[in-house]
């Protein structure tokens, strides 16, 4: 059977359909990291309050994260790059859904803002992509080191008692380390230092953002 040819209407419906999955429908996932940990801990409220907007932050990436995988694999010129980036948004997919319910678990809400997370990040992730594969597996290496950054960060900043959000972060920092590093065997250039900054600053304020909003 010939592989049936998309027209330019076809993916972008197929895009949309992505973005209300991601925003809309519940996530889920095959695995958790929490399994091991046993039981939930009683948490003070002032520790809830703060796991509960922390989680909120990473909930928010993991959002843009599937934003800028689906909005790079639209533009790649390579095939094998468009596939790599699908699968890395399967498996951030994971993430989204850990995040998700620890939310619900500790009675705090996703971000009000993420469908501004989702389109701004989607809208680079494309021009990402537009420029090229190295460039666009550069952005990807650049993005997985801050993100990994900002999870250690994270876990200095959770409550000790809560080992269940502790469990979930740990996992995704391990995991956004192996996408960044498998942008980086697959040819990715290093991003200019203005080009960084400006990620740095988005992120911060994307940060800012989530943790109240």
């Amino acid at each position: 059977m010939a592989n049936r040819s998309f027209s330019t209407l076809d993916r972008l419906l197929g895009e949309i359909d992505k973005a209300i999955k991601v925003l809309a429908a519940p996530a889920h996932a095959n695995r958790s990291p929490v399994s091991a940990v046993g039981g939930e801990l009683v948490l003070e409220e002032a520790e809830r309050t703060q796991s509960g907007r922390l989680m909120r932050v990473n909930h928010a990436g993991e959002v843009a994260a599937q934003a800028l995988y689906n909005g790079q694999a639209l533009t790649a010129r390579d095939p094998k790059i468009a596939a790599a980036m699908h699968r890395a948004a399967a498996e951030e997919m994971d993430h989204l859904a850990w995040c998700e319910q620890r939310l619900k678990e500790l009675g705090a809400r996703t971000s009000l803002l993420n469908p501004l997370w989702y389109a701004g990040s989607f809208a680079i992730g494309a021009l990402a992509g537009a420029i090229g594969d190295r460039a666009s597996l550069g952005f990807v290496a650049e993005t997985e080191k801050q993100v990994e950054a900002h999870l250690r960060d994270h876990m200095e900043r959770l409550p000790a008692a809560d080992q269940r959000s502790r469990a979930i972060v740990e996992q995704m920092t391990h995991e956004e380390a192996m996408h960044g590093a498998t942008a980086t065997a697959m040819g990715a250039d290093r991003l200019p230092f203005v080009l960084r900054s400006a990620m740095r600053l988005t992120s911060q304020i994307m940060t800012r953002g989530s943790l109240w909003l």
